[in-house]
């Protein structure tokens, strides 16, 4: 049996998760930690393993704002799937995010 040229390896495809999320916060606050622990509870509840979470920290990166024009912390942005939709909050209010997701109706 040959083994196979470096080049004719078969590659999988790169899974991307259906859902990606970016979450900005402002540093190690109690809100922030909130908004993160809140939001991965609900993910878990309810996208059981088709999400991405990137977590945004603007004190460290204050011109990463600028690209989703983020105004109030934290603020969580849907990038996938589209269309790009934004909440403002700690996120404890799971009928709101579920609703700011487009997972549940109003």
């Amino acid at each position: 049996m040959k083994a196979r040229p470096a080049s004719l390896k078969v590659r999988r495809p790169v899974s991307v998760p259906k859902w990606q999320l970016r979450l900005y916060v402002a540093g190690r606050t109690p809100k922030s930690s909130e908004a993160l622990a809140n939001l991965k509870r609900i993910c878990d509840t309810h996208l059981s393993g088709q999400y991405r979470i990137e977590v945004v920290d603007l004190v460290k990166n204050p011109s990463l704002a600028a690209g989703d024009q983020i105004l109030a912390l934290p603020t969580l942005v849907r990038k996938l799937p589209p269309p790009a939709r934004k909440i403002i909050g700690d996120l404890s209010s799971e009928h709101r995010v579920l609703v700011g997701l487009d997972l549940r109706s109003h």
